[in-house]
């Protein structure tokens, strides 16, 4: 028996309005925490600067949002249950450049769907409010002051099936309270408040800028009071902006926000917020980017955490892909995956250590902690002569540099290797009054401006101690100094064109159609990078060139990777990995080992040449290359004060 016998014809036909609304809720309201957020959105887009949300039994049993927005009209409030009935957008154009929240006119249809739901509202021209029921839909007048109150009870009731999804009241208070956070983190103009079972749970009070400021010091406040200071102190101002412009003058993509210090990365990805013009989003693009962009500095898998504000002319980015919202998709993902990775490197790129140290002495300086970090590169040693000495690749590419004497900024003769049977060397008082001559002078550079200060001793031959007007440095010698080399390399590698070397015999592999569209549509970008791809027959792509410095690598696997970067984001992050990978390497050889005995000139050689790099807190696997210890802390040590 086919299936064909077994298969009964059934008509086409209309489904009812209910059912319509009700397969809708399944897409929109997944949970207690989508109705918040639903309503949120509504809330904001009608100019509310105060919102109170009320749950009961972690929203399933009760859900209040209550505004002071603008409210709605008498006549409009019947026809804003309606599906597809809004106020956000009235054509074709305005789909195409949505600027609310909101727009798709099927929140309050899908949550009257599924639940009790009325609505209470009044306008700024009308002497009390009226109330909705939208289950009978009787209209009657209600006390209320301006603004809105949607209040949503037994979630689910008219779907027992989906309610036994949900998890317990823990739980989905939890949820909602996330949504929430994320509303706060982009409107600290908006004062929240979440009351639960008639307890004040989290409340956030409005957050308003000084004049003439763009509001950055108002979002920093408002990170500070959502995710704890904590997370504003570990983390570092991110402001980038594309050099493409718009007709109006404007830059194409803005970034801005802040990005966690490699040092708070944390096991889960939990503290990861992404904007897009005002709307939280989960985007590959994005989240992309931003890891990318820790790349070098992080350990292991840790992940990082960041709150970024991408703002982009709304015609390039199209909202209108998912019911939630949740999802976006880029005119031009490229152009927002490079900004995105740019603006985070950028802002990590400076050393902590200067910016420490100012924020310490500010500290001291006032009672009031400063909430924002104004981290700098610290260019006071290239003004004192402390040029790096350039470093010349041999022809293959791959020379180490095993001398480290020529790495760091100071005179020949001040680098002699201690003999191996040398004690170890310790800083006297007379040592450190006399200035070695290739150090600036110490009228010229005070003691105080050395962020990680001057070095005292090394300890088992692999720290050093240094003394800062906080207290104690400890440095690790060899993951400093491979920093530093490895960043000078990156430096003189990526100041040169990337060389290309065919390949004597073309490296052939079976590609997906998808694979072949991209090689044939990404010529140009492909030759930029040092590769040359072309289709071998219709099913078959083959590898003539490749970057000269990988030629010793998997030609196939090295095409394979770019080829799926290119038809999603940026396809140079393949490249400059690999680079970064062989650059890794031979600064790892090229730095100094451990049990190596250094002089005290040389370990404050090496303390002012990591001032000077970017970077230079983590090593190349992530790893911090030094500890600050204040006096604070070591007078805990030994009960001092107590």
């Amino acid at each position: 028996m086919t299936p064909q016998d077994t298969a009964t014809r059934r008509p086409i036909r209309d489904l009812p309005d209910e059912l319509i609304s009700q397969i809708a809720a399944g897409e929109v309201v997944e949970r207690p925490a989508s109705v918040v957020r639903e309503l949120l959105d509504n809330a904001l887009d009608a100019g509310a600067t105060q919102l109170t949300v009320r749950l009961s039994a972690g929203g399933v049993r009760l859900i209040v949002v209550e505004d002071n927005g603008l409210g709605i009209a008498r006549e409009e409030l019947p026809v804003a249950l309606r599906r597809h009935a809004t106020s956000k957008i009235a054509s074709l154009q305005d789909l195409e450049a949505v600027g609310t929240m909101g727009f798709r006119g099927e929140a309050l249809a899908a949550i009257n769907s599924i639940a009790d739901m009325s609505l209470i509202s009044r306008t700024l021209d009308t002497d009390h409010a009226w109330q909705l029921d939208g289950r009978t839909g009787e209209l009657k007048p209600a006390p209320r002051a301006r603004g809105t109150s949607v209040e949503v009870r037994e979630l689910f009731y008219a779907t027992p099936a989906r309610r036994k999804f949900l998890k317990t009241d823990a739980t989905e208070l939890a949820h909602c309270i996330e949504a929430v956070r994320r509303h706060a983190l982009v409107r600290p103009d908006v004062g929240f408040a979440i009351w639960h079972e008639g307890k004040l749970v989290e409340q956030w009070r409005a957050c308003v800028g000084p004049k003439g400021t763009d509001g950055f010091e108002a979002h920093t406040q408002r990170l500070a009071d959502v995710l704890g200071d904590d997370f504003v102190a570990q983390s570092v101002a991110v402001s980038y902006q594309s050099s493409a412009t718009r007709l109006d003058g404007q830059p194409v993509v803005r970034i801005w926000g802040r990005a966690g210090i490699p040092d708070a990365a944390r096991s889960r990805a939990d503290q990861q917020f992404a904007y897009v013009n005002g709307r939280f989003v989960r985007d590959k693009v994005l989240m992309h980017a931003a890891r990318s962009a820790y790349e070098d500095v992080l350990h292991g898998h840790r992940q990082p955490v960041y709150a970024l504000y991408v703002e982009i002319d709304p015609a390039r980015v199209d909202v209108n892909v998912h019911p939630t919202k949740i999802e976006v998709r880029f005119r031009d993902s490229r152009e927002v995956h490079q900004a995105v990775r740019h603006g985070v490197q950028d802002a990590l790129a400076a050393p902590r250590a200067g910016a420490a140290s100012a924020n310490a002495t500010s500290s001291e300086a006032s009672p009031e902690p400063s909430l924002t970090l104004n981290v700098k590169p610290n260019k006071a040693f290239a003004q004192q002569g402390w040029a790096q000495p350039a470093i010349k690749f041999g022809a293959d590419q791959t020379n180490r540099v095993s001398d480290f004497e020529a790495l760091w900024p100071v005179s020949p003769g001040t680098l002699k290797p201690a003999a191996p049977d040398r004690p170890q060397t310790t800083a006297t008082a007379a040592t450190l009054e006399s200035q070695p001559s290739g150090l600036p002078p110490e009228d010229t550079l005070p003691h105080g401006d050395w962020p990680l200060g001057r070095a005292l001793a090394q300890l088992q031959g692999v720290y050093i101690l240094a003394e800062n007007a906080q207290g104690l440095v400890i440095v690790d010698m060899h993951a400093a100094h491979e920093r530093i080399v490895y960043e000078r390399l990156k430096s003189q590698f990526d100041s040169a064109r990337i060389a290309s070397q065919p390949l004597l015999i073309p490296a052939t592999f079976a590609a997906t159609p998808h694979e072949v569209a991209t090689a044939e549509a990404c010529i140009d970008t492909l030759a930029l990078l040092g590769l040359e791809i072309t289709p071998f027959s219709p099913k078959t792509l083959a590898v003539r060139a490749v970057p000269t410095s990988l030629a010793a690598g998997d030609a196939v696997e090295l095409a394979r990777s770019v080829l799926a970067e290119l038809a999603q984001h940026d396809a140079s992050t393949v490249v400059e990995r690999a680079h970064h990978e062989l650059l890794g390497t031979m600064a790892c050889h090229g730095a100094v080992r451990a049990n190596r005995r250094l002089t005290v000139d040389e370990m404050n050689a090496l303390l002012r040449q990591m001032e000077a790099t970017e970077r230079s807190d983590q090593c190349n696997h992530g790893r911090p290359t030094w500890r600050q210890v204040s006096t604070k802390e070591l007078d805990a040590l030994f009960l001092r004060g107590r």
